[in-house]
């Protein structure tokens, strides 16, 4: 199963202003998910999917899905959605159970995931500065954890790690597949969406079924997660994926730790800690080294 590339021709600079845009979105995420706390993560995860089909809604249209063989099918109709689900409730639960910026740092360790992805499926082999890049990334992961370990343990924190860890390796692996799928996945995403969300309304009900609507500022906060981080960036970085160089692309993507660790603190969800900063810039300059 090989992709089949695009015969339009775009100018790079197109690639990259999609990808800006999608880091600039998703650095906002953290800070969302805060203030729509209140609300049940499952709950929380079908408002967003649901508001993210409705914000990509306009790009919809057939797509010659016939075309790929039955292996393809079934990974974008069941396996992305799985994976959207994954990594959306898995990232929501995760900043309840664990600190907020620590969980959201460990998330953003995914662009280096998604590089090794990306060697391994290419070359067959990893290189060596991709796995010095990943040692040094989470690296700054673990300062970050240090200081917990030492003190007696992670306590009820370390599942939420778990499961914020969990959301990267599922958005490393739909990235992976948005890159290698025979077709464009933007006039599907409306539809995946639906299907991720129809299958968290299921496991909402199942998990939680007496869970109350979310009040106002959560209900806005889970609507404006849907439109921007998981609606226009996730179209945007579909697009940046088909028409630019994935390492060039992965690697904007690596400034996105930075800025979401700052609009915490300067939201005062996180208090400053040097090892909050000194943890996001060894993520970014693990993520660059992974890159080249």
């Amino acid at each position: 199963m090989h992709p089949i590339h695009s015969p339009v021709v775009v100018s790079p600079k197109f690639s990259v202003c999609a990808a800006l845009i999608a880091v600039t979105l998703w650095s906002i995420a953290p800070l969302l998910a805060e203030l729509a706390r209140a609300a049940a993560p499952l709950q929380l995860t079908a408002l967003t999917l649901l508001a993210g089909a409705l914000a990509t809604l306009p790009l919809s249209r057939r797509v010659p899905m016939q075309a790929c063989s039955l292996g393809w099918q079934i990974s974008v109709w069941l396996g992305i959605p799985v994976l959207i689900v994954g990594a959306v409730s898995s990232y929501f639960i995760g900043m309840r159970l664990a600190p907020a910026a620590e969980a959201a740092l460990i998330t953003y360790t995914w662009p280096v995931l998604f590089v090794l992805m990306s060697q391994w499926s290419r070359w067959g082999r990893l290189q060596w500065a991709s796995v010095a890049g990943a040692l040094i990334a989470f690296s700054g992961a673990a300062i970050l954890l240090l200081p917990q370990a030492l003190s007696g343990g992670f306590g009820g924190a370390a599942s939420g790690y778990g499961l914020a860890l969990l959301a990267a390796c599922c958005w490393a692996l739909y990235s992976w597949l948005g890159q290698a799928v025979p077709v464009s996945l933007t006039p599907l995403l409306p539809r995946l969406l639906l299907i991720a969300c129809a299958i968290t309304c299921a496991a909402s009900l199942v998990w939680e079924g007496g869970a109350p609507l979310p009040r106002e500022e959560a209900l806005l906060a889970g609507i404006a997660l849907g439109l921007g981080p998981y609606g226009i960036a996730m179209v945007a970085w579909d697009k940046a994926l088909r028409f630019g160089q994935a390492s060039l692309v992965g690697s904007l993507a690596y400034g996105v730790p930075i800025l979401a660790a700052l609009l915490l603190v300067l939201a005062g969800v996180s208090a400053f800690d040097w090892r909050l900063p000194t943890a996001a810039l060894l993520v970014v300059v693990g993520c660059l080294k992974a890159g080249r």
